[in-house]
């Protein structure tokens, strides 16, 4: 592939799974510029739980998506590398980014990050008692739903990030 065509980076996993703390620890001191629509979310209307309601999120989510599409796409055009810090759960939702991505003139990279259940409840636990913007609440019970709506990619070009393949130091993780 031609070295001078944008990469963007499409991040796949649940919540806790790591895809923040890659970003920052491997991907940004690369260059990489990360587009965040979590703590876009939390810079325009607070915290999670605590500002607003948690059955509002996916409304104030909502015109962030647009802003973050927008981003990539400006990105793009002056050149640079992205990194999408968003979970892409659904199957759908990760075809809609690629499409994105190829139309606006890059390739992607489906980064896919499996965590085993056990290991999502330890760093959430640990995460729970932060209040920075990547520390939205997630209790098991959640925990469970968003498994439930989770589509694990496969044979969609993903690269499996195992858990243990980079620093987990004090990037937040989700």
């Amino acid at each position: 592939m031609d070295e001078q065509v944008p990469t963007v980076f499409l991040l796949v996993g649940l919540t806790g799974s790591g895809k923040t703390t890659y970003a920052r620890s491997v991907l940004e001191p690369r260059g990489v510029v990360r587009v965040s629509v979590d703590e876009e979310v939390h810079r325009r209307h607070g915290r999670y739980g605590v500002d607003y309601p948690e059955w509002e999120y996916f409304d104030r989510q909502a015109p962030v998506l647009v802003w973050a599409r927008e981003r990539l796409a400006e990105l793009v055009t002056e050149g640079r590398d992205v990194v999408v810090d968003h979970g892409l759960w659904r199957r759908a939702e990760r075809a809609e980014w690629k499409k994105l991505v190829e139309a606006a003139g890059a390739r992607w990279r489906l980064l896919y990050f499996p965590v085993v259940r056990e290991e999502l409840l330890r760093r959430l636990a640990e995460r729970n008692r932060r209040a920075d913007a990547n520390a939205l609440t997630v209790s098991e019970e959640a925990l469970d739903d968003f498994v439930a709506r989770f589509d694990p990619p496969e044979n969609e070009g993903e690269e499996v990030i195992a858990p243990d393949s980079f620093p987990r130091g004090s990037a937040s993780s989700r």
